[in-house]
């Protein structure tokens, strides 16, 4: 355990009254007022200080009119992706939307008609279900094929099949959520060469590429071949990284100019939606700039947390099976030992262990059993949901 930091992750933030989902929204969620909220995947800590400090300057300016980006904003952008992902990328391929989701449903109506078939890989973010079927097209899923080793693959027979049967478009999860897979670059090769085959626009969701653990390394989509680059949408964003979602910025990336000209008529034009908000600026600008340190030691503090689970899990949990992901700050835990129904299962740990993860049938419904646990906070709130955990599920086994 290396839990020692010079940032603070290790004091944990009081988050109720503020607003927060994730804590002020689980009890019109759950039902249940005080289940540790171990949910919905923002972090308990606070910003890198670089970024407060930037935030605060800005706030005392007192003006906050129309904000353009600025030459400095793409320049913070174009150097991450150089220096994190090996990833050269110009200015005018970076255009703007006020979130990931936003950004995959603007593509979904840009680049697709209704009655349209788009492929996804499940079990996988909910949204991509949502986008697809309230936008009135067609869901075509391409399951990921389970390992014995308890990973998971993309099952390429399958979406052979698929993409060949007029599918128009593919949302890639990349690092997969909620399974925490790095795609390898010949996964990603094969999977650009099927796509480009069958005229299917690859959709790609990266937004937790910088939450990578070595010696995994993040493959941009659009960076794997000149057919990847010219039928693709890469979607990022800091809100992940730098916990900053709530100020909903996101930089996609078009390097084929058809592409992203169609793509910002639709957000700018039809949905009036091209302009950032300034403190969104001036945060993204400040995190791409100064926050690599700080994302370091994170990752560095949340991969023990995961590995206090899996131990915990391995030492006094037999009826649960956890395998580290390679990204994210998201544990994927196989509750089916305990045999109970998905229904059952999520009033067990609300009601009995006192915990609120997200349910695997949320995912899709080959995951029943599967809970999504995120462990982005500190390590007094894991230890207390360990020992809530194995408390509960001692007294299932004794049948009280």
């Amino acid at each position: 355990m290396t839990l020692k930091s010079s940032f603070d992750f290790h004091t944990q933030i009081d988050r109720l009254q503020s607003a927060s989902e994730k804590w002020d929204g689980r009890e019109k969620v759950f039902g249940v007022p005080d289940a540790l909220p171990l949910w919905v995947a923002d972090m308990d800590f606070a910003a890198p200080q670089a970024v407060l400090d930037a935030l605060h300057k800005r706030v005392d300016h007192g003006v906050f009119g129309y904000t353009f980006r600025t030459p400095a904003y793409f320049e913070s952008v174009v150097n991450w992706m150089r220096e994190r992902h090996n990833w050269t990328i110009e200015p005018d391929w970076i255009t703007f939307t006020p979130g990931v989701v936003p950004a995959l449903a603007f593509a979904v109506e840009a680049f697709t008609k209704p009655g349209d078939k788009i492929a996804i890989q499940t079990p996988v973010y909910p949204p991509f279900y949502n986008i697809v079927r309230e936008n009135g097209r067609q869901l075509v899923t391409n399951p990921l094929a389970a390992t014995e080793e308890g990973g998971y693959e993309m099952d390429f027979d399958d979406l052979h099949r698929k993409l060949a049967d007029d599918v128009k478009m593919l949302i890639l999860c990349s690092p997969h959520n909620p399974v925490g897979r790095v795609w390898k670059r010949e996964d990603l090769e094969r999977l650009a060469e099927l796509c480009a085959k069958h005229g299917v626009l690859v959709v790609a969701d990266e937004i937790h590429a910088d939450l990578i653990f070595e010696p995994k390394s993040h493959i941009p989509f659009a960076s794997v071949s000149e057919a990847a680059r010219d039928n693709c949408i890469v979607c990022t964003a800091p809100s992940k990284t730098f916990n900053l979602a709530g100020l909903s910025v996101s930089n996609i990336v078009i390097p084929n100019d058809k592409l992203r000209l169609s793509f910002e008529r639709t957000v700018a034009k039809m949905h009036g939606l091209g302009s950032i908000s300034t403190l969104g600026a001036t945060a993204t600008e400040a995190a791409y700039t100064y926050g690599g340190e700080w994302l370091d030691e994170l990752l560095g503090y949340v991969r023990d947390n995961m590995e206090y689970v899996r131990d915990q899990i391995a030492e006094h949990l037999p009826e649960l099976s956890v395998r580290l992901p390679e990204a994210t700050y998201l544990l994927w835990i196989d509750f089916r030992g305990l045999g109970l129904s998905a229904k059952d299962l999520m009033q067990f740990l609300l009601h009995k262990a006192g915990i609120a993860l997200n349910d695997g049938t949320m995912f899709g419904t080959e995951a029943a059993g599967f809970m999504r646990m995120n462990v982005a906070c500190s390590r007094g709130v894991i230890e207390q949901a360990m020992e809530q955990l194995k408390t509960a599920v001692a007294e299932c086994r004794e049948g009280k």
